[in-house]
């Protein structure tokens, strides 16, 4: 499978989503250069991982949600604690999650 890139915005597409503009920016289709096949397989693996990255921060939201019922249930103090916990842990999970993708964009590995 082939990927270009855009070369004014970054955008990088399948040979099949080439069209005569750049979706994202509007530059010429002469603005996407293909990819090398090193910095190819460094976008297929780092989508893959930055998807399940996208599900766990997902998982952390709906765990929070979880929580936060849990919390105002409020049935005894021990409750409170493992719900107020996996609030805590969940959040710090998630912003690890937003920032290993953060820090994957400006590696190039989109």
């Amino acid at each position: 499978m082939k990927f270009y890139r855009c070369e004014m915005c970054g955008l990088i597409l399948e040979e099949g989503q080439l069209e005569d503009t750049c979706p994202k920016c509007g530059a010429p289709r002469e603005k996407f250069h293909e990819l090398d096949p090193e910095t190819t397989e460094k976008h297929v693996r780092s989508d893959f991982t930055n998807d399940l990255y996208a599900q766990l921060i997902n998982f952390c939201e709906k765990l929070n949600k979880l929580a936060d019922a849990g919390i105002s249930d409020n049935l005894d103090p021990s409750c409170v604690k493992i719900f107020v916990r996996a609030k805590a842990n969940s959040r710090l999970l998630e912003q690890l999650a937003k920032a290993e993708i953060a820090s994957h964009i400006a590696k190039g590995k989109w």
